[in-house]
């Protein structure tokens, strides 16, 4: 069990970067396909926002939030990297060719909601497995 920090000093400073650490990270994700960065990045990003949360304020903070419920999100997370690179081999083309997305009015932008759409579940992957290495660190099962 993770208990509360002391200082209400940490607990503050926390709330207030966690929504610009937040919001860096979604920058991160959608600015990625663009340049640098991308889901990867994002996901460190998101999963330390978390991890501060949990260290500053104990771990009722993110109460329904546990090391199996990590694992699901990360599962979530890769079907849809994988549904969307089976989505463009099951309509003929490779894996991950976003030419062949079935997108219907949108064809110019195919392959940028594509990759945005890897990058997403990248994302959300990258956060739970890095959450859930921190409770396998960390909490006492």
């Amino acid at each position: 069990m993770i208990e509360r920090h002391g200082s209400v000093i940490v607990r503050k400073i926390v709330q207030l970067m966690n929504p610009m650490i937040r919001l860096y990270a979604l920058y991160v994700l959608f600015h990625g396909h663009y340049s640098a960065g991308g889901g990867f990045q994002a996901g460190v990003l998101l999963g330390a926002s978390f991890i501060l949360t949990i260290l500053s304020s104990g771990d009722d903070a993110l109460p329904r939030f546990t090391h199996t419920t990590a694992l699901g999100v990360a599962c979530v997370g890769l079907m849809i990297y994988l549904g969307i690179g089976a989505i463009a081999v099951l309509k003929g083309g490779y894996f991950l060719d976003y030419g062949y997305l079935p997108l219907a009015g949108v064809e110019s932008a195919r392959r940028s909601l594509g990759i945005l759409g890897v990058e997403i579940g990248i994302c959300i992957a990258v956060m739970a497995v890095i959450l859930s290495i921190f409770y396998s660190l960390v909490v006492e099962e």
